[in-house]
């Protein structure tokens, strides 16, 4: 046998020893996986979820408000009030676009800039506002004016027409010794100039009193105009939001979970363009199944870790438990908002982290408790579990949990019991019939 063979037989037979080898640890480890030890200790009922931080009490920033205007629109009658009565209601009902804002979690003071909106629209109403009143207040001057003309005009002939009387009774003065019909013809001349004076006098009160009436009616209309152009320059200054308090800013979320940021649109029935929150004290909102629902209640323990720092554990209590479930993207079941507050304060914890919560239902101390797979139900009913011993035991179980099961009676501490079904389970000789024997369940 020449070198070359004995290499190439050397290699197989190491390949082969290698193979043995590793098939041995992997039966080692399957046996090793098929067994479980029953555990005694402390066993609690839970119902856990994910959820997301929140702050229990915030202060949310507003966007812009017209309420003054349609207030002026109704307090006064005539056309002027119909359009800054209309117009204010428009500007109410339409949406507003948010064209810029600061990072979310930025940190303000009262007065600090936030967020800009889109003004466009509402800057051609106020020009067509000031060019209204620029009209108003010519349109009232030229009244003015044209009324100083018509007054000047009529004191002239009143003037005038007092000369003419003053004449007229001249020349009845002088025709008393003139012939009869001279001095009745002189009578009915000063009668006349008399009558035309008062018809005068009568017709300059007239022009005055409706010249007024005009004038205070034009400054009425410019007066509403010019509270509307207030109304909208204040308005408009509404549109640089500026903090209301110290905070952090945290984007407001609407209905479909979206958050408002840049270019974003602000509902005309949901002004809110961002929030404050008060990081002092926190919520842990979670959505529980409706399966799980009833186990919960306020005033339940709650353990919570916070994704962002593992290492630390907080302490949380239920508060409140959704009566009605919703239907949440991706979930083919109903779910129900739970809320949870956090027992301490901390300065790391910030709005919308992602929590764990574990809430505590139940708790049950010096418990024997198995996997929840180890356990199986006989056609008759009873439930039972395969012991390492090649026993089949029939067990009285108690509560349980998303992984284990508290076992009553039928095995201690510390016994293994398989996980799956044993080759040969037939075999297996079946112990502890008598749990279940009529009088002993109680026991």
């Amino acid at each position: 046998m020449n070198m070359k063979k004995i290499l190439v037989i050397g290699g197989i037979l190491v390949a082969l020893i290698g193979l043995g080898v590793f098939n041995k640890l992997i039966s080692k480890d399957s046996t090793v996986s098929t067994y479980a030890e029953a555990q005694k200790g402390v066993f609690e009922i839970t119902v856990t979820n994910s959820g997301e931080l929140l702050a229990e009490n915030s202060i949310e920033v507003m966007g812009p408000e017209l309420g003054q205007t349609s207030n002026q629109g109704q307090g006064g009658g005539g056309r002027g009030q119909v359009q800054a009565h209309g117009r204010g209601m428009d500007m109410r009902m339409m949406d507003f676009k948010i064209v810029d804002i600061v990072p979310e979690g930025t940190m303000v003071e009262k007065g600090d800039y936030i967020a800009q909106l889109d003004r466009t629209s509402y800057d051609n109403t106020l020009r067509e506002e000031v060019e209204n009143v620029k009209t108003l207040k010519a349109n009232v001057e030229m009244r003015m004016l044209d009324t100083a003309v018509s007054l000047t005009n009529l004191r002239d002939e009143i003037k005038n027409m007092k000369y003419q009387v003053e004449e007229a009774g001249i020349t009845l003065e002088q025709s008393k010794y003139e012939p009869p019909a001279t001095i009745r013809q002189a009578e009915i001349a000063l009668n006349k100039a008399q009558r035309a004076l008062e018809q005068l006098y009568k017709s300059y009160e007239l022009k005055v009193a409706q010249a007024r009436r005009q004038i205070t009616y034009q400054q009425l209309l410019l007066s509403r105009r010019e509270r509307l152009v207030e109304d909208l320059q204040e308005f408009l200054a509404q549109f640089t939001i500026r903090a209301p308090s110290p905070g952090m800013v945290t984007y407001k979320k609407d209905r479909t979970g979206a958050k408002r940021k840049t270019g974003s649109s602000i509902n005309a029935f949901d002004k809110v363009v961002a929030t404050l929150p008060d990081l002092s004290s926190m919520i842990s909102k979670i959505y529980v199944s409706e399966i799980e629902i009833n186990k919960v209640s306020a005033g339940q323990p709650v353990e919570i870790t916070i994704d962002a720092f593992p290492e630390k554990l907080f302490t949380g209590t239920v508060t409140s438990v959704a009566n009605i479930g919703e239907q949440l993207p991706n979930s083919d079941a109903k779910m129900f908002e739970v809320m949870i507050k956090v027992n301490s304060f901390d300065p790391d914890l910030r709005p919308a982290m992602t929590t764990w919560n574990k809430i505590v239902i139940k708790t049950v101390a010096d418990a024997v408790f198995i996997p929840l797979e180890c356990v199986r139900t006989g056609t008759d009913g009873l439930p039972y579990v395969y012991k390492k011993n090649r026993t089949k035991q029939i067990v009285k179980l108690g509560d349980f949990n998303d992984k284990h099961i508290v076992i009553e009676q039928g095995i201690e501490a510390g016994t293994s019991i398989y996980t799956m079904i044993p080759e040969n389970a037939e075999s297996f000789r079946i112990v502890g019939a008598n749990l279940f024997v009529s009088g002993s369940q109680g026991n």
